[in-house]
């Protein structure tokens, strides 16, 4: 294992236009190219982290976390602006 906290990916939400029934796969270990995605960082760095599946209820935009500190993830709660 290498580290246990998420890297700060950004200090901002991520608007996102999600399609209901969709499965999105948020990365939660901030290491991604392909933010607020995973991309596979987190293996290729060793990490124990693990993507966060969502399904979108409805296709809407929706703020997904950057800061990866977020309590109601995979969407942005407003911690980033406690960083």
């Amino acid at each position: 294992m290498t580290d246990s906290k998420a890297v700060v990916a950004g200090k901002a939400p991520m608007p996102v236009e999600v399609v209901a029934g969709k499965a999105y796969f948020w990365c939660t270990c901030g290491r991604s190219k392909n933010q607020p995605f995973c991309d596979g960082a987190h293996l290729r760095e060793g990490t124990d982290f693990m993507p966060l599946k969502w399904e979108a209820p409805e296709s809407r935009t929706v703020y997904f976390c950057a800061c990866k500190q977020t309590a109601g993830a995979p969407l942005c709660d407003g911690t980033h602006n406690r960083l």
